[in-house]
């Protein structure tokens, strides 16, 4: 789930290019907050609206730059393990100020995708595309090499 509506163009193509090829069903999730708040005021309404949107009992995910990196293979093996706990499994991406603290005090582990900042967008195509490559790496196809 993320903040933010992702209109058609690039960046939605690659996303439902990588989801496409991923067996599991993946339910994209965007909340957005219309009303012209600024700051902190705007980031605590959008963690409201994710919090809301998460599935009760759900493995929650946060992005966030402050979170922990892993390498695809690392990643590839947390999201088995994840997987196969059965909970629903609910990756977050915040809006332009990040999360909010009760955001990431809910996040059962919190990553990030890389030292450098990325726009929502293409956050969310490396993430699709991780999710890929993770698929890839567990089912022994050569596409992560």
């Amino acid at each position: 789930m993320a903040v933010g509506r992702l209109k058609s163009g690039s960046e939605r193509t690659l996303i439902d290019t990588y989801i496409k090829r991923i067996p599991w069903p993946i339910a994209e999730i965007e909340i957005e907050e219309r009303r012209p708040l600024t700051g902190r005021e705007r980031t605590a309404r959008e963690g409201d609206l994710l919090l809301q949107a998460i599935p009760e009992g759900a493995l929650v995910v946060a992005l966030d730059s402050a979170g922990r990196t892993l390498t695809s293979n690392a990643f590839a093996k947390k999201l088995e393990a994840w997987r196969a706990s059965g909970r629903v499994l609910a990756f977050v991406i915040g809006g332009a100020e990040g999360l909010s603290p009760p955001v990431l005090a809910r996040a059962d582990e919190t990553l990030s995708l890389s030292a450098m900042t990325w726009p929502h967008a293409l956050a969310r195509v490396l993430l699709a595309e991780q999710l890929y490559r993770a698929h890839a790496i567990l089912s022994g196809h050569p596409y992560h090499k």
